[in-house]
């Protein structure tokens, strides 16, 4: 039996662009890319805060440090500059993978930069996890 589960995460990035005429997908800072896990043109679920969409795509890496969050063609539909968004993306891992897996969480402050990074969330209030 294989297991969907949560291979990286990038939590509460802030929107800086939203591009309607564009082919389709994500722009991501390259740096939170890589600290994520997750890969360019990889699928991701992306959930937004602000207004409680969720819509998946896949992402193009963005410049790295430039902190780019940029919601391309139809997905820029389902957000707006500054709103706040949670960056998802998932593995299928047998039983046995399952035991030893744990998730990249990446979260970031006001400007996309990296402020921790863990492999595991606590469940409450949004207060500093380190």
């Amino acid at each position: 039996m294989e297991l969907t589960m949560l291979k990286g995460k990038i939590h509460r990035a802030t929107v800086t662009q939203a591009e309607l005429d564009y082919v389709g997908s994500i722009t991501i800072d390259t740096d939170l890319l890589n600290a994520s896990g997750i890969r360019e043109y990889e699928q991701v679920q992306i959930v937004n805060i602000n207004n409680g969409a969720r819509f998946s795509t896949y992402t193009i890496a963005g410049e790295a440090g430039s902190g780019v969050i940029c919601l391309n063609g139809a997905a820029a539909r389902h957000v707006q500059v500054h709103d706040k968004i949670i960056i998802m993306c998932y593995a299928q891992l047998n039983e046995t993978e399952v035991e030893s897996h744990k998730p990249l969480v990446v979260f970031v402050d006001t400007n996309n930069k990296i402020s921790h990074i863990k492999n595991y969330e606590k469940h409450g209030l949004l207060v500093d996890q380190n």
